[in-house]
C-alpha cells in the first residue's frame, strides 16, 4: 500500500499534489488535489477569527450505497459470460459439484464452456441488462478478459474461469465495496475484471476494502476430502467437515446476505470460520454477523438456500431447512417456502442446483426479477403482492447462477436500519 502524507497548505501542498499525481498517473490528479485542498481549507479555517462563520462544503453523494437486498435498485453490476472457462477438476471444485457432472469437468476442465451454450448465455444476459435498464436501473459491466491464460504462484498454477458472478466476489455494505478473497484457485485473479469499476467508484467517494488474499496453498484444502455419494456429503456437512480448512481466511461474498445492521452467513465449502471472523471484526461494531446453517449436503453460497427479499421476509429452501429458523420466527419474520423448481431434469446445471429458481433479484419491495419459465414461483410472488419482471436466463443458469448471482447491487435508495430484533 502506498501511504501518502498530505502537507497542509502553502506551496509545499501544491508541489505534493503535482508529485503524487505524477507518481499515480494523470487520472488520480483530481482526487489527490481534492484531498490536499481539504487539508489546506482546514488549516485556513483555523487561522480565521473564531467569530467568522465558515461554510462547510456540500458532500458529494456516494455512488455506492446499499444496505439490504430490497431497497429500490438504482445501479447494478451484471457479470459477463464471454470467454468463460470450465475450472480444472481440482479437489475444491470436486467438492462443490455433483458426481453426475464430474465427467464433464474431467473432459472440459481448463477449456471453454461449450461454444453454442455460451453464445446463448451471452445473449440472455444482454437481454437481462436491457430489461434492467427498461426498469430504470443503471447497468455496469466488468471488463472482458482472456480466462484461458495460465498463471502460476509459488503455491499453485491454474487457468482462469470467468467474471460471470459478481455476487461471489463483491459485497457492498453501506458505502463500502469489499472484495472477497475467494476459495477456488481458478478464481484467484477474477478481481482484475472488476478493478476499473471499483477504482472509478473509489475515486468518486466509495470505500474500498480487499480482504486478505489467501495463498491457496495445499494446506487450505483437505486433499483427501471423502465424497463419493450424496450420503457422504450429508454426513460430512452434519459433522461440520468441509473441503476448505482453517489454514487461512477464505470466503466468497455470496455466502453473506444483508438485512441492514444484521448480516447472515453460512460456513460452506468456500467460506471458512476464519473468513467469517475476519468479516465480523471488520464490520463491528456497526454490523452484527450471524452464522446460520442448513441441512445442505453441498453448502456453497447462501442465496439459493436462504434469500431475504424484504424487511422481515425471507425465502427458505424447503429441501435445505435452516437449523436456526426459530430465531427468525421469534423476531417476527415471515419465512416463505418457495415451490419446487420447474427446470427440466435434462437441462445442464454444471455448477448449481435447480433451486436457482429462488435466486431472484429484488428491484424494490414490490418488483422482483424472476425466471420467465418458473410460473409457480411467479404465482407465489403474486400472492405476496410482488410483481414479477420475467426474464429467461436458462443457459446462463448453467454457468452457476441465477439473477442474484449474476449481479451485485451497487446502489439502492434507502437508509441503514435494523430489521432483526
Amino acid at each position: 500500500m502506498l501511504r501518502v502524507r498530505c502537507l497542509r497548505g502553502g506551496s509545499r501542498g501544491a508541489e505534493a499534489a503535482h508529485l503524487i499525481a505524477a507518481m499515480l498517473g494523470r487520472s488520480a490528479t483530481g482526487w489527490v488535489q481534492r484531498a490536499l485542498q481539504s487539508t489546506s481549507s482546514a488549516a485556513a479555517a483555523q487561522s480565521h477569527d473564531a467569530a467568522d462563520h465558515v461554510t462547510e462544503p456540500v458532500e458529494q453523494e456516494c455512488p455506492v450505497c446499499s444496505h439490504n437486498e430490497w431497497d429500490p435498485l438504482e445501479e447494478v453490476i451484471v457479470g459477463r459470460a464471454e470467454n468463460a472457462h470450465v475450472p480444472p477438476f481440482t479437489v475444491e471444485v470436486k467438492a462443490n459439484t455433483y458426481e453426475k457432472h464430474w465427467p464433464f469437468y474431467m473432459k472440459h476442465g481448463g477449456q471453454s464452456f461449450p461454444a453454442d451454450h455460451l453464445k446463448k448465455a451471452v445473449a440472455e444476459i444482454e437481454e437481462m441488462c436491457n430489461i434492467l435498464r427498461h426498469e430504470g436501473v443503471n447497468v455496469r459491466r466488468p471488463e472482458p478478459m482472456d480466462w484461458s491464460m495460465e498463471y502460476k504462484t509459488p503455491d499453485f498454477e491454474s487457468p482462469g474461469m470467468y467474471a460471470a458472478m459478481p455476487r461471489d466476489i463483491l459485497l457492498v455494505v453501506g458505502n463500502e465495496i469489499i472484495e472477497a478473497p475467494m476459495a477456488w484457485r481458478a478464481r484467484f485473479f477474477e478481481y482484475r475484471a472488476y478493478r476499473p469499476l471499483i477504482k472509478e467508484y473509489f475515486r468518486n467517494g466509495a470505500k474500498w476494502t480487499t480482504a486478505p488474499k489467501p495463498t491457496m496453498a495445499d494446506e487450505l484444502y483437505d486433499q483427501d476430502y471423502p465424497i463419493r455419494t450424496v450420503e457422504d456429503r450429508h454426513k460430512l456437512a452434519a459433522e461440520g467437515k468441509f473441503v476448505t480448512t482453517e489454514h487461512e481466511p477464505c470466503f466468497d461474498a455470496a455466502d453473506f446476505i444483508r438485512a441492514g445492521r444484521d448480516i447472515f452467513v453460512q460456513r460452506s465449502q468456500v467460506t471458512n470460520y476464519m473468513g467469517i471472523e475476519w468479516m465480523r471484526r471488520h464490520l463491528a461494531p456497526d454490523y452484527k454477523v450471524h452464522i446460520i446453517s442448513f441441512k445442505d449436503p453441498n453448502p456453497m453460497h447462501i442465496d439459493a438456500t436462504f434469500n431475504i427479499i424484504g424487511p422481515g421476509l425471507v425465502l427458505s429452501n424447503p429441501d435445505r431447512p435452516c437449523h436456526q429458523v426459530d430465531m427468525f420466527h421469534k423476531a417476527g419474520w415471515t419465512v416463505v417456502k418457495p415451490p419446487t423448481p420447474l427446470i427440466p431434469d435434462d437441462h445442464p446445471l454444471w455448477m448449481s442446483s435447480k433451486w436457482l429458481s429462488m435466486n431472484v433479484l429484488m428491484l424494490d419491495e414490490k418488483r422482483v426479477m424472476v425466471d420467465a419459465n418458473e410460473v409457480t414461483i411467479q404465482k407465489m410472488f403474486e400472492s405476496l403482492g410482488i410483481k414479477s419482471v420475467k426474464v429467461n436466463i436458462r443457459h446462463a443458469n448453467s454457468l452457476g447462477g441465477g439473477f442474484h448471482c449474476w449481479t451485485t447491487d451497487v446502489r439502492r435508495r434507502g437508509t441503514l436500519q435494523s430489521y432483526f430484533h
